[in-house]
């Protein structure tokens, strides 16, 4: 059973006061309508430490002491890709202990790490590792991107209550295939090339060529 209220600050002075007038425990409790142990403790703690203020509460006793921690942050950096999940099985199986996610995802953070999200860097092979600096300036960097003519409102989310899920208001409104344009860009050591709209259609054969074709006069200006 979880412990009651805390006695008010100022019928403690009066409980210790009736105390050492000699007054009975059992007739101060009646007199302040207290329990006898509530009373007891009061007094208790009075006659062991001089006060009579409320104990402030220890909490619970933490799970993970501070070498587990270690232990679980040496993992942690060990293993950076795995997840809260894949790293609380971990710690259930080595420490031996009922470990919940937000238990391990807690004591990560309290290790000072946290969950990012990983940055994006191409992959580069043995042959490109032993390019030069001169050899990549060569190189011109080509991408294309797809925008798409977005129709109606912009958010996903709508502030409504749950009778107002009909309401045309409430809508996002959408197509099945909204319009869309393609644009294809490059970029060198030397400086960047201009934005190209793409028509027709892109297959393997025009993805191929017709980068060509856009770049060709100008290919000398972007690679020296």
């Amino acid at each position: 059973m979880g412990r009651g209220s805390p006695i008010p600050p100022m019928l403690r002075p009066k409980i210790v006061e009736q105390y050492q007038k000699g007054v009975s425990q059992r007739k101060i409790a009646k007199s302040l309508k207290f329990s006898s142990s509530t009373v007891h403790n009061i007094i208790q703690r009075f006659r062991e430490s001089g006060t009579i203020s409320v104990r402030k509460g220890r909490g619970r006793k933490t799970i993970l002491d501070a070498r587990d921690l270690r232990a679980l942050r040496r993992h942690c950096i060990t293993y950076r890709n795995a997840t809260v999940m894949e790293n609380t099985t971990w710690a259930q199986e080595y420490f031996q202990k009922t470990l919940s996610v937000n238990t391990i995802h807690r004591a990560i953070r309290r290790r000072r790490l946290k969950l990012y999200r990983s940055k994006k860097k191409p992959y580069l092979n043995m042959i490109h590792l032993k390019w030069t600096v001169a050899k990549w300036k060569t190189v011109l960097w080509s991408d294309q991107s797809k925008f798409e003519v977005l129709f109606g409102k912009l958010g996903r989310h709508v502030i409504r209550t749950k009778e107002d899920k009909d309401n045309p208001s409430c809508y996002r409104r959408s197509v099945q295939k909204p319009a869309s344009l393609m644009v294809w860009g490059c970029m060198s050591a030397c400086g960047m090339g201009s934005l190209h709209i793409w028509k027709g259609t892109i297959n393997a054969e025009s993805s191929e060529t017709e980068p060509v074709r856009i770049i060709y006069p100008s290919n000398i200006s972007f690679t020296g």
